[in-house]
């Protein structure tokens, strides 16, 4: 009684299954997506083209320029104020008080070439803290070579 065993064969599969590295690449995907706005932050600003015309105020118009010197201090200036050093939070509620009155007032900063990057941008928070939507920035003409 002898039973004869039949092996079959199975012919080997040559073809990769690419489902998983599909699900794979499909959750990669929707990490990245989901990340990649979280690593983003700044303030939005309108740099001008290279071959930009310089800005002309008209005299009649009031603006005010806020300066950060290359000590650190922050200063205010309107077209009827002197440049007096000034804290940062009296810088904001200077000018959120003057956007309050004339929501049309341009708002100008200089910084000095020798000022830490951080010091620019704490003023441009507190700027758009104070409800400053655009900034102009303040740069000399030429170069100086």
């Amino acid at each position: 009684m002898s039973q004869k065993r039949t092996t079959v064969r199975r012919k080997s599969m040559s073809e990769i299954n690419v489902v998983p590295y599909i699900d794979v690449m499909l959750v990669l995907l929707v990490v990245f997506m989901i990340t990649a706005p979280m690593m983003t932050s700044g303030i939005k600003v309108d740099l001008p083209d290279a071959d930009a015309e310089p800005l002309v105020l008209p005299k009649d118009q009031q603006y005010v320029i806020v300066s950060v010197n290359h000590n650190g201090q922050y200063f205010i200036s309107t077209a009827d104020d002197k440049q007096t050093p000034k804290a940062l939070p009296d810088i904001v509620e200077a000018v959120a008080a003057l956007k309050k009155q004339k929501p049309d007032t341009p708002v100008l900063m200089e910084g000095d070439e020798r000022v830490a990057y951080g010091l620019v941008m704490r003023m441009m928070i507190a700027l758009q803290q104070a409800g400053v939507d655009d900034v102009g920035l303040v740069t000399e003409n030429g170069s100086r070579e």
